[in-house]
């Protein structure tokens, strides 16, 4: 600036060096500390942040812990009810098992009280039959099949069928079988009784025919056969194809022979046959035995089968 207008001049002035490095470590200094502040703020936060999920991670491995336990248990209490369910199960199989076999037992005893206790006795001088009984029902037989059509003849009602198959199996055989007896009261056996001891004497009659009371006769279920093979009734009677055919037979239908060869009551009685039942003329069959050779403990046993 010119002096002639009256103006003073002004030198410039630098700032002093040492100032601008204070600054610049001032400034250095600050942005440390906010690096160092931000670095740590962000430590911080993750730090905050891991544990949080190490918290939650500790939870929920407490939580999948209680869990097991729980599904342990539950599993335990599963095969528990399993364990009772099958125990339940076995037991309602064995209650079940024993109501059939009660139930059976009683459809047993039931049919048993229903069937003649008489039927499957033995007589011929070991039971007796008292002049008031007779069969629970009896039915004619077909005058067909009779020996004498003048003299009808009946027999038990449940018997009846098995002898309708057995003579029409006969026949088909080829083979007549004529009855010429089969149920018989107490006074008519008595009456024949009498007539023979008259005709023969007591002790021959009383090799062949049984005393009132004591004949099979009574029961409705025994018949005499006769054949038209033969001249008189019975003689000859087991030459006949017709005792053959009964024989093989008669069995099947349940039909025994009573009195066979060298029995200890009567006379051999060919034309004399008794139902049984087939179940137990079967194993009489089999076993090659006769009615009265068996005990009447094992013979009871088939009672309740007899008209099966």
């Amino acid at each position: 600036m010119k002096a002639g207008f009256g103006c003073v001049k002004i030198k410039s002035v630098k700032p002093p060096k040492v100032k601008i490095v204070h600054l610049v470590t001032g400034l250095m200094i600050v942005i440390v500390a906010l690096l160092a502040y931000g670095g740590y703020r962000y430590w911080e936060f993750n730090e905050s942040k891991i544990f949080r999920l190490e918290q939650i991670l500790s939870i929920n491995q407490n939580k999948l812990l209680l869990f097991e336990k729980e599904n342990t248990a539950l599993a335990e209490a599963l095969q528990n009810e399993q364990s009772k369910n099958q125990l339940y199960e076995a037991q309602i199989k064995n209650i079940s098992g024993v109501i059939g076999e009660l139930s059976g037992t009683v459809g047993i005893l039931k049919k048993l009280s229903q069937t003649d206790p008489e039927l499957l006795k033995k007589y011929s001088k070991v039971y007796f039959l008292n002049e008031h009984y007779t069969p629970t029902r009896l039915e004619i037989i077909v005058s067909k099949h009779i020996y004498d059509k003048n003299i009808p003849q009946q027999i038990h009602v449940n018997a009846s069928p098995f002898l309708e198959k057995m003579l029409a199996s006969a026949n088909n055989a080829s083979v007549t079988l004529k009855i010429v007896s089969a149920y018989r009261s107490f006074g008519t056996q008595s009456s024949v009784k009498w007539g023979y001891k008259v005709i023969y004497g007591a002790g021959t009659a009383n090799q062949f025919s049984a005393e009132q009371g004591y004949s099979e006769h009574q029961l409705g279920t025994a018949l005499d056969f006769n054949s038209l093979e033969t001249k008189e009734v019975f003689l000859g009677f087991e030459k006949t194809n017709s005792y053959k055919w009964l024989t093989e037979n008669a069995y099947q239908y349940g039909y025994v022979l009573s009195y066979p060869p060298n029995n200890i009551y009567y006379q051999f009685e060919p034309w004399h046959w008794r139902f049984v039942g087939v179940a137990l003329a079967t194993k009489l069959h089999n076993d090659n035995k006769y009615f009265y050779d068996l005990p009447q403990r094992e013979i009871d046993e088939y009672l309740v089968n007899i008209f099966d």
